[in-house]
């Protein structure tokens, strides 16, 4: 018995030891200034929930359903990236921004889709929706056809753009959801959200991304902006091969958007324990009244 003791006295000294070490602390949420925001693990849980089911206007976050009818009808033969649509005087007129079309001109479904993924050209989407459906009243009650199908109950959509209307809202949970189930149920949608550049009649049309940049591993990312709406983005990233949604809206500006979801990725990797929790920062020492450092106390050529 007594020849334990020393055994047993060495393995509580080691885990008295070691325990500071092993309690990490947990890394604390970030502040952040959007007016909603959802970030979801790898397992669909919220790591991260502000204001998540606030039906808000979503802006160009509407054109996430838009790519997932076309890519939906493209991966069922009914359509063909190949294939050219006619761009009508209504999409050609369709208010900023836009990519430019003209009434008449004729233009792969491809760069179509580049347009709206990429560009966020609101021409672009008007065009593909009078394609693949005839005209843009159809499109729209497809569109609220398959939110209602996916489960979207927050969210009605007026038109395949995003510009304002009073009747189409959404939510940063639905559009979580809807980010998921397009990344998911249409792969193709992923190199197109995670494109920076196209090219069509000799212009390069390209979108500057800081995320895109940043060693996050944002792979697929949508903007949005309205004045009412604010600045909003959905924003897919990968870490070790898992996948981490965040949806962002209502920054009061483009680099706050950006800045939000920067500190919310990261707050997310620590808090799954995909990355290590920032070292703490040093305290400052505090000098006592009444007395001078060495250097303070020293003349000014025996500094140089």
């Amino acid at each position: 018995m007594y020849a334990t003791r020393p055994l047993l006295l060495a393995l509580m000294l080691l885990v008295a030891c070691a325990s500071p070490v092993l309690a990490q602390p947990r890394p604390r949420p970030p502040a952040l200034s959007a007016e909603a925001v959802l970030l979801l693990d790898p397992e669909g849980r919220a790591l991260y929930a502000k204001n998540a089911e606030a039906e808000r206007p979503p802006a160009s976050l509407v054109k996430l359903m838009t790519l997932y009818l076309a890519c939906e009808a493209i991966e069922a033969n009914r359509a063909d990236v190949d294939e050219l649509a006619t761009v009508s005087v209504h999409a050609a007129s369709t208010a900023r921004y836009r990519m430019g079309l003209r009434a008449g001109e004729q233009v792969p479904l491809m760069v179509l889709l580049e347009g709206v993924a990429i560009a966020s050209a609101n021409d672009a989407a008007s065009a593909l929706a009078e394609h693949l459906a005839g005209d843009e009243v159809t499109f729209v009650g497809w569109m609220n056809d398959k939110a209602h199908e996916l489960g979207l109950t927050g969210t009605h959509f007026a038109n395949p753009h995003g510009l304002p209307d009073p009747a189409q809202h959404s939510t940063a949970l639905d559009l979580a959801h809807l980010t998921a189930r397009l990344l998911a149920d249409h792969p193709m949608s992923r190199p197109l959200l995670g494109g920076q550049t196209f090219i069509y009649n000799g212009r390069v049309y390209a979108r500057h991304i800081p995320l895109f940049s940043d060693p996050g591993g944002v792979q697929a990312l949508k903007t949005g902006f309205t004045n009412e709406a604010g600045y909003n983005l959905a924003v897919s990233a990968w870490r070790n091969g898992q996948q981490f949604l965040m949806i962002v809206l209502g920054a009061r500006t483009r680099a706050l958007s950006f800045l939000d979801a920067k500190r919310l990725l990261r707050y997310g990797f620590v808090e799954s324990g995909l990355d290590s929790p920032p070292e703490p920062k040093p305290r400052p020492t505090r000098r006592l009244p009444g007395r001078r450092s060495a250097a303070a106390s020293a003349s000014p050529a025996s500094l140089q």
